[in-house]
């Protein structure tokens, strides 16, 4: 009887378990269409080690900024997944009006290369001072051995392709006097373009065409066997712009700009080791490196200067990089230092002229023709001259009229112009100012450029060492 009734119950046990396998075979499908169904669809599969983890810090090792983050972080912003997530940071990007999604901390979203589905999300920064943060790539074990390396490639390419529109924030660094070697940045947002910069029209279309064929110049370096980078020597009295036009190529480029103040380096090292930390995509900047070199400081010689400028290092780490340095005279330095290969082109920058003045009015006026410009025109021919900034700042303490701004302007340049004893002497009857809106009056031109001057001969003596020797401007050409 036993054996009759194991016999019989055998078909309905097995019966029981094929039930019972569809029931939950159905109920999985069910569940893998929702999202919690998915959830722990791949808990299962992380369980059973299907899956592959990986890091991309912040920081790397060094406690230096990785640049493979900052080209994620732009590629994962711009991923469609991104706006379909559960959750996400909004937050303003570079113009206050725009909204960008962002991944919020323990966010996952989903990424699909050449077959694959990946998953990347964002740990929250951890509790330290640098309070970083890290992207995590989840990836199939199969999948990493087939697609890894071309999908690196591939976001590489896409935030070089968002950077190059313009998407990218550019940054101002500036090197520390407490930590050798180390950069700090703020967000660069300098308004200097070529178009509202003083420069000779023929001049200025030769700069942007040189950085044009630059920016399309890889390949051909590399053929050649030399580095991608142009080096460029701005030098003029000061005040004629050098630093508005260091902003201008920035902001031409879309390049960083890594800022070099020598005097808080100690050694040649670590002026090398701030070259090691630039980045591609960059302006690297030395100011006032005429008066430098004539200080003769023990901390930093003429040699590793030159190495800084063509050396080993700057061969090996200068690629994709824009070097600027500036000068109030090329007359006492040598010539060695100046010579093609370390620097590519010698621009000159100097006082005000009546083409710059024109200029000048157009962008801090608004006046492109006015009746006084023939009598301005006459003055710069007799050899009067002003800087750019001492013209730019009468203007913008008289910006309400512009007739009184190119009245306080005519009468600068008659008592403190360096064309001084050219007999062009005293003032135009106000004739026509009934019309115009009452604005902020320089009533004597001349105290607004002395003190101007003062002004600018005070944070000269602060900022860097009284040199033994004077330094004079020495005409060359503009561009070569």
């Amino acid at each position: 009887m036993s054996v009759f009734a194991m016999i019989l119950l055998t078909p309905i046990f097995l019966l029981t378990l094929a039930a019972a396998a569809f029931l939950f075979a159905v109920a999985g499908a069910v569940l893998f269409q929702t999202g919690c169904g998915k959830r722990l669809w791949r808990g299962m599969e992380d369980w059973f080690h299907v899956y592959q983890f990986l890091t991309v810090p912040e920081l790397n090792q060094t406690k230096h900024h990785n640049h493979l983050y900052s080209k994620l972080s732009l590629y994962l912003h711009s991923l469609p997944s991104i706006q379909d997530s559960h959750f996400a940071n909004i937050v303003t990007g570079k113009n206050p009006n725009d909204i960008v999604l962002c991944l919020a901390p323990n966010q996952t979203i989903q990424d699909h290369f050449l077959g694959a589905t990946i998953y990347w999300f964002s740990q929250p920064a951890h509790p330290n001072p640098e309070g970083t943060g890290t992207y995590v790539l989840k990836i199939r074990k199969v999948d990493k051995r087939r697609i890894l390396r071309p999908y690196l490639q591939h976001i590489h390419a896409v935030a070089d392709e968002i950077e190059q529109q313009g998407k990218r924030d550019l940054r101002l660094f500036t090197n520390s006097a407490d930590e050798f070697g180390q950069w700090r940045s703020v967000p660069f947002t300098h308004p200097s373009t070529f178009d509202t910069i003083a420069m000779e029209p023929d001049l200025k279309n030769k700069v942007k065409s040189d950085l044009e064929s630059f920016l399309r110049a890889k390949q051909y370096y590399n053929r050649l066997g030399r580095v991608w980078k142009r080096s460029f020597l701005l030098y003029g009295p000061s005040g004629t712009g050098k630093s508005s036009f260091v902003a201008a190529m920035a902001n031409f480029l879309s390049y960083d700009v890594f800022d070099i103040d020598l005097s808080k380096i100690p050694s040649d090292s670590d002026l090398k080791l701030l070259l090691l930390h630039t980045t591609p995509k960059s302006v690297v900047v030395i100011e006032d490196l005429d008066r430098f070199v004539a200080e003769k400081t023990e901390r930093i010689s003429v040699s590793g200067i030159l190495n800084f400028m063509d050396g080993l290092i700057t061969s090996c780490c200068a690629e994709e990089r824009v070097m600027v340095f500036t000068m109030n005279t090329k007359e006492h330095v040598d010539p060695n230092l100046l010579r093609p290969g370390r620097v590519d082109v010698h621009i000159h920058f100097p006082l005000c002229d009546f083409s710059a003045f024109k200029t000048l009015a157009n962008s801090y006026l608004g006046v492109k023709d006015h009746k006084l410009f023939p009598q301005v025109q006459e003055i710069f021919q007799n050899g009067a001259s002003l800087s750019p900034a001492e013209i730019g700042e009468l203007m913008i303490a008289n910006r309400n009229s512009p007739s009184r701004a190119i009245r306080s302007v005519i009468t600068a340049l008659q008592t403190d112009g360096d064309g001084r004893g050219c007999g062009l002497t005293g003032r135009q009857k106000e004739d026509d100012e009934m019309g115009e809106p009452d604005g902020v009056v320089c009533g004597e031109g001349v105290h607004t450029v002395k003190d101007l001057r003062r002004l600018y001969s005070f944070f000269r003596f602060r900022v860097t060492r009284k040199s033994s020797s004077s330094i004079s401007s020495l005409p060359a050409s503009p561009l070569r």
